[in-house]
């Protein structure tokens, strides 16, 4: 009888670790639920009246409908960088979007399954703004980054404003976007 005891206790703590150890695994599918880290890098371009006091919301993703949206921008400044330099400068407190200068971003959010593809900004303020280029790095997985998105113009305000770079076609009714948009499969 005390073996029996035995046996069932070991059969329980069997059974246990090989639920903990299940429970430990990670679904490489369950990755991409979770938050990734970006570094955003935007330059505001060089002519008089570029630089912004405004508000900058961001918008960027991949052609899977995975959308990432900051808003205020400007709150998550990680450093600014010398344009003709690759020394970061740091050691004055400045606020971004200033005229020549490059400014990071480090942002959270949903994790990209393909490349990021298209880039919006947004503008909300009482003056105006012209950005020279705009990339996102995605940290963990720097082959889904970016390219460079060329702005230069002076941005509108309070509307999303940028580039789709997704797979297209063009067809004799139009343009067909391969994206998916709100969650839509791709059309074929």
């Amino acid at each position: 009888m005390r073996i029996e005891g035995r046996r069932g206790s070991m059969f329980i703590c069997c059974g246990l670790l090989i639920v903990l150890v299940a429970a430990g695994h990670e679904d490489p599918l369950q990755q991409n639920k979770g938050n990734c880290s970006y570094a955003v890098t935007i330059g505001t371009t060089c002519v008089k009246g570029a630089e912004t006091s405004g508000h900058i919301s961001l918008r960027f993703g991949d052609i899977e409908a995975n959308d990432i949206m900051v808003r205020h921008l400007n709150n998550r400044h990680l450093r600014k960088l010398d344009p003709l330099q690759p020394d970061v400068l740091d050691d004055v407190p400045r606020k971004p979007f200033q005229a020549c200068m490059v400014d990071q971003f480090q942002v959270t959010g949903q994790c990209v399954k393909s490349p990021i593809c298209y880039i919006y900004l947004k503008l909300a303020g009482a003056d105006d703004w012209r950005p020279g280029f705009a990339q996102v790095r995605a940290i963990e997985r720097s082959h889904l980054s970016s390219d460079y998105f060329y702005f230069r113009r002076y941005l509108p305000r309070h509307v999303w404003h940028g580039f789709d770079a997704c797979d297209k076609e063009v067809t004799p009714f139009g343009i067909k976007r391969k994206r998916k948009v709100n969650g839509k499969k791709p059309s074929k």
